[in-house]
């Protein structure tokens, strides 16, 4: 039986068991799914008419699923979209169009497929694509502004990837050009190679606007690398962190970011967040990604390297001893904090993904390195459900009740007197959720959360994200595991030289948009190393490295 236990309008099924249009992995054509509870687990099961049955476990704890689906809701979209689409045409054509749920939370953009490694899990290199894909400075440029000019958000956050995007020849231009354009959070996915071995290259980062290194980091053994990434990398990665530890005026903020394989580095859950941790002062959290099989892997295989968001939470809880599963929120939970915001201010990006895309929590660590997650502070599902009243309360009054507050507030002149003013309207509201208000470093829970509620243009995120320290897990799809209501929520977007902005599991699995992209876009790489020969260097500003 499904039912409707969300805080919110949700369009897609809730409960167990469900359908769900998903594809085969053979042939990539759409087939229906069912999803339903097996021993416990949560399975998808479906069949191609040519290539038979295919089943695959997509969360190991049936309970914790239903859990996540609590929080579900709809996005709004874009109010400018590229395609109209109807929702039977995902994922066959993006762009985004009319049907997509969500706007662009966190954009990606492949500045090139060459890279530095041979990584074997990786999707996304020219040496195994046989072509060079590498945007010119201007594609890029024009790509940028095509996420600035969404509406009703412009897209806040990019994120540059690849292949490596660190090698690429202007690569420092283009962090320029993008705190140019205004985005809020600027980031590099990389492998940490020129970080460790390119003299400077960190403190020119942080000088051309770069806020955040998500760095591969697959474990503390240096067979997890081999394994993953085809060499040795382990002291690179150690390299990377004292690189940044040591850019002024403060360091610069990672996150490390683990591909998960099950009986590979499963059992490295733990130790690689006792790590972060102890490298608090640079690394600002950890996202695992468990492993997503872009090519086509036999069932007892895939059975016995699969890993679910569901095997992190329980991972966390049995090899950190701070953690519980229970700790951990599925991503559109905090939409009821964007709402509120929306309500009294503009509106605010959403973190409205499907409940099964990802979960996470954030850890307050004190002085001596003791972690305790926020759950333990905050009556997390308490203060988000009250939000989610008081958004609804100020929407059905065509948002006086929230405007009003905005408005008084924004009438007291004196600094410490709005201060207090905030504080105090925060309680009223809020208060008999918080049970610990003193974060580290001198900061107050509850003036942070006062100031995202009621004033966030003092940028309270970053003053909560330098005290605490996130924790959480995103599991992109894959051609077994492919959800159709997933596509269609998704919050993490490519862009793409013709200006198309695309799922992020539509790029890579499923119709692999990033294949046709790619090929339209790129030189052969023969063709390239004709063209570039003796040129293919690693570049840190000026100097090749």
């Amino acid at each position: 039986m499904t039912s409707q236990l969300n805080v919110g309008d949700y369009t897609a099924s809730i409960g167990l068991p469900k359908t769900t249009v998903s594809l085969c992995p053979e042939c990539g054509r759409k087939v229906p799914a069912k999803i339903r509870e097996d021993g416990g687990r949560v399975v998808m099961e479906k069949e191609c008419p040519d290539h038979g049955a295919f089943r695959d476990v997509i969360w190991s704890d049936a309970r914790m699923y239903l859990r996540a689906e609590e929080w579900a809701v709809d996005g709004y979209g874009v109010t400018n979209p590229q395609l109209d689409a109807p929702p039977e045409r995902c994922p066959d054509a993006c762009g985004l169009c009319t049907a997509h749920l969500s706007t662009t939370n966190l954009a990606n953009l492949d500045l090139t497929n060459r890279c530095n490694l041979k990584c074997p899990v990786c999707f996304a290199n020219a040496n195994a694509a046989g072509y060079v894909f590498e945007p010119t400075f201007d594609e890029v440029v024009s790509m940028m502004k095509v996420l600035r000019a969404q509406r009703p958000v412009p897209t806040p956050a990019i994120q540059f990837a690849g292949g490596e995007p660190t090698i690429y020849p202007r690569f420092l231009d283009v962090v320029r050009k993008a705190r140019e354009l205004g985005f809020a959070q600027i980031q590099v996915a990389t492998n940490g190679i020129l970080l460790a071995h390119g003299k400077g290259f960190a403190q020119e980062l942080v000088d051309a606007g770069m806020h955040t290194v998500y760095l591969q980091f697959d474990g503390l053994r240096e067979s997890d690398y081999i394994a993953a990434r085809g060499v040795k990398l382990l002291e690179t990665k150690k390299k990377a962190v004292e690189a940044c530890r040591g850019t002024k005026p403060r360091p610069l903020a990672m996150l490390f970011v683990p591909t998960v394989i099950r009986t590979v580095n499963d059992d490295q859950v733990g130790p690689i967040l006792r790590y972060a941790i102890e490298n608090r002062d640079v690394v600002r959290g950890v996202n695992y990604q468990p492993v997503a099989f872009t090519g086509r892997i036999d069932e007892e295989a895939r059975e016995r390297q699969r890993y679910t968001l569901s095997d992190l939470a329980m991972d966390l809880d049995k090899q950190t001893g701070f953690i519980a599963r229970e700790d951990m929120y599925p991503v559109p939970s905090v939409t009821a904090i964007s709402r509120l915001i929306t309500a009294i201010h503009e509106p605010k990006m959403a973190f409205t993904s499907h409940p099964h895309c990802g979960l996470a929590t954030f850890l307050v660590i004190d002085e001596k390195g003791n972690p305790t997650p926020i759950t333990r502070m905050v009556d997390v599902d308490g203060l988000l459900r009250e939000m989610w009243r008081l958004a609804d309360r100020a929407e059905t009054t065509i948002g006086q009740f929230m405007i009003g507050i905005h408005k008084r507030f924004s009438r007291i002149k004196d600094d410490e007197e709005r201060r207090e003013a905030l504080l105090r309207k925060f309680d009223e509201y809020f208060g008999e959720y918080i049970k610990d208000p003193d974060l580290p470093g001198g900061v107050s829970l509850h003036e942070v959360l006062a100031d995202i509620t009621f004033n966030p243009e003092k940028d309270p995120l970053s003053r909560f994200t330098w005290s605490t320290m996130f924790v959480g897990g995103m599991h992109f799809q894959d051609s077994y595991n492919y959800d159709i209501d997933r596509v269609m929520r998704c919050v993490i977007h490519y862009v793409v030289p013709d200006g198309r902005v695309i799922p992020f599991c539509a790029y890579n699995s499923g119709p692999t948009y990033r294949t046709e992209v790619e090929k339209k876009h790129s030189v052969p790489l023969e063709e390239w190393r004709r063209r570039n020969a003796g040129k293919e260097k690693y570049y840190a500003g000026d100097q090749a490295k």
